[in-house]
Protein backbone atom coordinates (compact mmCIF):
# COMPACT_ATOMS: atom_id res chain seq x y z
CA UNK A 1 0.00 0.00 0.00
CA UNK A 2 1.41 3.42 -1.03
CA UNK A 3 1.49 6.25 1.51
CA UNK A 4 0.18 9.62 0.29
CA UNK A 5 0.46 12.98 2.04
CA UNK A 6 -2.45 15.26 1.12
CA UNK A 7 -1.81 18.95 1.79
CA UNK A 8 -4.57 21.56 1.57
CA UNK A 9 -6.03 24.31 3.74
CA UNK A 10 -9.58 23.07 3.06
CA UNK A 11 -10.65 20.07 5.13
CA UNK A 12 -13.45 19.29 2.66
CA UNK A 13 -10.97 18.89 -0.18
CA UNK A 14 -8.71 16.69 1.94
CA UNK A 15 -11.65 14.46 2.82
CA UNK A 16 -12.84 14.22 -0.80
CA UNK A 17 -9.44 13.26 -2.23
CA UNK A 18 -8.82 10.79 0.60
CA UNK A 19 -12.25 9.22 0.09
CA UNK A 20 -11.47 8.63 -3.57
CA UNK A 21 -7.91 7.32 -3.16
CA UNK A 22 -8.39 4.88 -0.27
CA UNK A 23 -10.30 2.21 -2.27
CA UNK A 24 -7.35 2.18 -4.70
CA UNK A 25 -4.93 1.00 -2.00
CA UNK A 26 -3.53 4.39 -1.05
CA UNK A 27 -2.98 5.11 2.63
CA UNK A 28 -3.74 8.82 3.04
CA UNK A 29 -2.42 11.22 5.69
CA UNK A 30 -4.22 14.59 5.67
CA UNK A 31 -2.27 17.77 6.49
CA UNK A 32 -4.32 20.93 7.02
CA UNK A 33 -1.74 23.42 5.78
CA UNK A 34 1.98 23.56 5.14
CA UNK A 35 3.24 23.57 8.73
CA UNK A 36 1.29 20.44 9.60
CA UNK A 37 2.68 18.81 6.44
CA UNK A 38 6.27 19.59 7.47
CA UNK A 39 5.59 18.15 10.91
CA UNK A 40 4.44 14.86 9.34
CA UNK A 41 7.45 14.79 7.00
CA UNK A 42 9.81 15.05 9.95
CA UNK A 43 8.50 11.75 11.32
CA UNK A 44 7.24 9.70 8.37
CA UNK A 45 8.24 8.66 4.86
CA UNK A 46 5.68 9.08 2.07
CA UNK A 47 5.61 7.64 -1.44
CA UNK A 48 3.94 10.69 -3.02
CA UNK A 49 2.57 14.14 -2.06
CA UNK A 50 -0.52 15.88 -3.44
CA UNK A 51 0.01 19.57 -2.74
CA UNK A 52 -2.37 22.51 -3.02
CA UNK A 53 -0.84 25.86 -4.01
CA UNK A 54 -3.13 28.53 -2.57
CA UNK A 55 -2.72 28.20 1.22
CA UNK A 56 -2.60 31.11 3.68
CA UNK A 57 0.18 30.09 6.08
CA UNK A 58 2.72 29.03 3.44
CA UNK A 59 1.81 28.56 -0.21
CA UNK A 60 2.47 25.36 -2.11
CA UNK A 61 5.42 26.77 -4.02
CA UNK A 62 7.25 27.67 -0.81
CA UNK A 63 6.39 24.31 0.76
CA UNK A 64 7.65 22.51 -2.34
CA UNK A 65 10.98 24.35 -2.02
CA UNK A 66 11.23 23.34 1.65
CA UNK A 67 10.49 19.68 0.89
CA UNK A 68 13.10 19.60 -1.86
CA UNK A 69 15.78 20.59 0.65
CA UNK A 70 15.57 17.13 2.24
CA UNK A 71 13.45 14.82 0.08
CA UNK A 72 12.99 13.71 -3.54
CA UNK A 73 9.48 12.35 -2.92
CA UNK A 74 7.23 12.79 -6.02
CA UNK A 75 5.02 15.90 -5.75
CA UNK A 76 1.85 16.59 -7.74
CA UNK A 77 0.51 20.13 -7.36
CA UNK A 78 -3.30 20.41 -7.25
CA UNK A 79 -4.66 23.91 -7.79
CA UNK A 80 -7.43 26.01 -9.32
CA UNK A 81 -4.78 28.13 -11.04
CA UNK A 82 -4.14 27.18 -14.64
CA UNK A 83 -1.97 30.00 -16.01
CA UNK A 84 0.97 28.69 -18.01
CA UNK A 85 3.49 30.63 -15.91
CA UNK A 86 2.18 29.00 -12.72
CA UNK A 87 2.64 25.53 -14.20
CA UNK A 88 6.18 26.36 -15.29
CA UNK A 89 6.99 27.86 -11.89
CA UNK A 90 5.78 24.74 -10.07
CA UNK A 91 7.82 22.42 -12.27
CA UNK A 92 10.92 24.60 -12.01
CA UNK A 93 10.96 24.55 -8.20
CA UNK A 94 10.76 20.77 -7.99
CA UNK A 95 7.19 19.60 -8.56
CA UNK A 96 6.87 16.49 -10.72
CA UNK A 97 3.40 17.12 -12.14
CA UNK A 98 0.54 19.62 -12.06
CA UNK A 99 -3.24 19.11 -12.16
CA UNK A 100 -5.84 21.90 -12.07
CA UNK A 101 -9.09 21.74 -10.11
CA UNK A 102 -11.65 20.45 -10.74
CA UNK A 103 -9.67 17.45 -11.90
CA UNK A 104 -10.69 14.13 -13.37
CA UNK A 105 -10.24 11.44 -10.72
CA UNK A 106 -9.11 8.79 -13.19
CA UNK A 107 -6.51 11.16 -14.61
CA UNK A 108 -5.20 11.85 -11.09
CA UNK A 109 -4.85 8.11 -10.44
CA UNK A 110 -3.09 7.61 -13.77
CA UNK A 111 -0.62 10.45 -13.10
CA UNK A 112 0.10 9.18 -9.60
CA UNK A 113 0.68 5.66 -10.91
CA UNK A 114 3.01 6.91 -13.64
CA UNK A 115 5.14 8.88 -11.17
CA UNK A 116 5.39 5.96 -8.77
CA UNK A 117 6.40 3.56 -11.54
CA UNK A 118 9.17 5.90 -12.70
CA UNK A 119 10.81 6.04 -9.31
CA UNK A 120 14.17 4.28 -9.15
CA UNK A 121 13.77 1.13 -7.03
CA UNK A 122 15.59 1.45 -3.73
CA UNK A 123 16.09 -0.88 -0.85
CA UNK A 124 14.29 1.13 1.80
CA UNK A 125 12.54 -0.21 4.89
CA UNK A 126 10.39 2.13 7.00
CA UNK A 127 8.76 1.42 10.36
CA UNK A 128 6.93 4.28 12.08
CA UNK A 129 9.41 6.85 10.80
CA UNK A 130 12.56 4.77 11.33
CA UNK A 131 14.06 4.32 7.84
CA UNK A 132 16.81 1.92 6.77
CA UNK A 133 18.40 3.00 3.46
CA UNK A 134 20.52 0.17 2.07
CA UNK A 135 21.93 2.12 -0.89
CA UNK A 136 22.85 5.14 1.25
CA UNK A 137 24.03 3.00 4.18
CA UNK A 138 21.96 5.17 6.54
CA UNK A 139 19.48 4.63 9.35
CA UNK A 140 17.36 7.68 10.10
CA UNK A 141 14.51 8.72 12.38
CA UNK A 142 12.88 11.98 11.39
CA UNK A 143 15.78 14.27 10.51
CA UNK A 144 18.22 12.38 12.75
CA UNK A 145 20.89 10.15 11.21
CA UNK A 146 21.66 7.28 13.59
CA UNK A 147 25.36 6.46 13.34
CA UNK A 148 25.92 2.71 13.27
CA UNK A 149 28.97 0.59 12.56
CA UNK A 150 28.80 -1.50 9.35
CA UNK A 151 28.00 -4.68 11.31
CA UNK A 152 25.31 -2.91 13.37
CA UNK A 153 23.77 -1.50 10.18
CA UNK A 154 23.66 -4.92 8.51
CA UNK A 155 22.17 -6.56 11.59
CA UNK A 156 19.36 -4.00 11.90
CA UNK A 157 18.60 -4.21 8.19
CA UNK A 158 18.46 -7.98 8.20
CA UNK A 159 16.10 -8.06 11.18
CA UNK A 160 13.85 -5.33 9.71
CA UNK A 161 13.69 -7.15 6.35
CA UNK A 162 12.59 -10.32 8.15
CA UNK A 163 10.13 -8.87 10.65
CA UNK A 164 8.62 -11.31 13.18
CA UNK A 165 11.23 -13.99 12.46
CA UNK A 166 13.39 -15.06 15.40
CA UNK A 167 17.14 -15.35 14.77
CA UNK A 168 19.51 -17.18 17.06
CA UNK A 169 22.88 -15.64 17.89
CA UNK A 170 24.55 -18.29 15.74
CA UNK A 171 22.37 -17.43 12.74
CA UNK A 172 23.15 -13.74 13.07
CA UNK A 173 26.88 -14.48 13.29
CA UNK A 174 26.73 -16.55 10.09
CA UNK A 175 24.66 -13.95 8.25
CA UNK A 176 26.78 -10.94 9.24
CA UNK A 177 30.28 -12.25 9.98
CA UNK A 178 30.24 -15.34 7.75
CA UNK A 179 30.32 -19.11 8.30
CA UNK A 180 34.03 -19.24 9.14
CA UNK A 181 33.87 -16.52 11.78
CA UNK A 182 35.08 -17.23 15.30
CA UNK A 183 32.79 -14.50 16.68
CA UNK A 184 30.96 -15.56 19.84
CA UNK A 185 27.37 -15.04 20.96
CA UNK A 186 28.27 -12.35 23.46
CA UNK A 187 29.49 -10.20 20.54
CA UNK A 188 25.95 -10.25 19.18
CA UNK A 189 24.60 -9.25 22.60
CA UNK A 190 27.03 -6.34 22.70
CA UNK A 191 26.01 -5.18 19.23
CA UNK A 192 22.34 -5.41 20.18
CA UNK A 193 22.88 -3.24 23.27
CA UNK A 194 24.76 -0.66 21.22
CA UNK A 195 22.15 -0.57 18.47
CA UNK A 196 19.28 -0.20 20.92
CA UNK A 197 21.01 2.64 22.76
CA UNK A 198 21.86 4.53 19.56
CA UNK A 199 18.32 4.22 18.18
CA UNK A 200 16.79 5.03 21.58
CA UNK A 201 18.71 8.32 21.67
CA UNK A 202 16.98 9.40 18.44
CA UNK A 203 13.58 9.19 20.14
CA UNK A 204 12.34 6.07 18.35
CA UNK A 205 10.72 3.47 20.71
CA UNK A 206 13.21 0.76 19.78
CA UNK A 207 12.47 -1.42 22.82
CA UNK A 208 8.94 -1.98 21.50
CA UNK A 209 10.25 -3.29 18.15
CA UNK A 210 13.69 -4.86 18.71
CA UNK A 211 12.88 -7.74 21.07
CA UNK A 212 14.87 -10.36 22.95
CA UNK A 213 13.46 -13.87 22.73
CA UNK A 214 14.89 -15.32 25.93
CA UNK A 215 16.93 -18.45 25.51
CA UNK A 216 16.83 -18.21 21.71
CA UNK A 217 17.90 -14.89 20.21
CA UNK A 218 16.36 -11.73 18.79
CA UNK A 219 13.61 -10.54 16.49
CA UNK A 220 12.20 -7.31 15.04
CA UNK A 221 8.47 -6.62 14.94
CA UNK A 222 6.78 -3.89 12.93
CA UNK A 223 3.52 -3.91 14.85
CA UNK A 224 3.90 -3.50 18.59
CA UNK A 225 2.75 -6.52 20.57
Amino acid sequence: MQKVLLVDDEKRMLDLVSLYLQPHRYLCKKALGAHEALAYLEKEVFDIILLDIMMPDMDGWELCREIRKFSDVPIIMLTAREQQEDIVKGLNIGADDYITKPFNEDELLARMGALLRRRTPKNIIEVDGLVWYEDRFELTYGKHIIKLTPKEFLMVGHLMKNADKVFTREQLIQLIWGFDSETEGRTIDSHVRNVREKIRQSGFPVDEHFLTVWGIGYKWINEME
